[in-house]
């Protein structure tokens, strides 16, 4: 007797949809963060000093007031992450210059880069590490 194709196919044997689903579910969740961060792109601090020293990048710190006046990268912009989407546009005419975002953590950084990106800005880059990372280099830091 000849398995029927339903029997003999993994993939459609009910009793393994579960399993396949599962899968699939896990791949999607794997692979969404690099699907959904589309322009934006993680640069280490050697890639950040380049962009801005040769690039003329605009360094755009996302953290909140208090983090900031404790200490910034010199000359930078700063928009925390909460008003970022209703002031974006004090920065619009550098939608053709790379962007810099300096944060304390990877979800803020995510969510300006988002808003950026979803406004025209091309060349968005997050600082990999974050603030942390730039004064763990031993650069620059100034306070206002």
């Amino acid at each position: 007797m000849e398995p029927s194709l339903e029997q003999g196919h993994f993939l459609l044997r009910i009793e393994n949809i579960f399993f396949v689903a599962a899968a699939v579910i896990s791949a999607l969740m794997l692979f969404w963060p690099m699907i959904s961060r589309r322009g934006t792109k993680e640069v280490d601090t050697r890639a950040a000093i380049k962009l801005i020293n040769h690039e003329d990048a605009l360094v755009l710190d996302v953290r909140d007031d208090s983090d900031y006046a404790e200490g910034h990268l010199p000359n930078s912009t700063h928009i925390p992450t909460e008003k970022i989407e209703e002031r974006w546009v004090e920065i619009k005419k550098f939608t053709e210059r790379p962007i810099l975002i300096i944060y304390s953590s990877g979800i803020r950084s995510h969510h300006s880069s988002k808003v950026l990106s979803k406004n025209g800005f091309n060349k968005v880059h997050n600082l990999m590490g974050g603030i942390d990372a730039w004064k763990r280099a031993g650069l620059p830091i100034v306070k206002r």
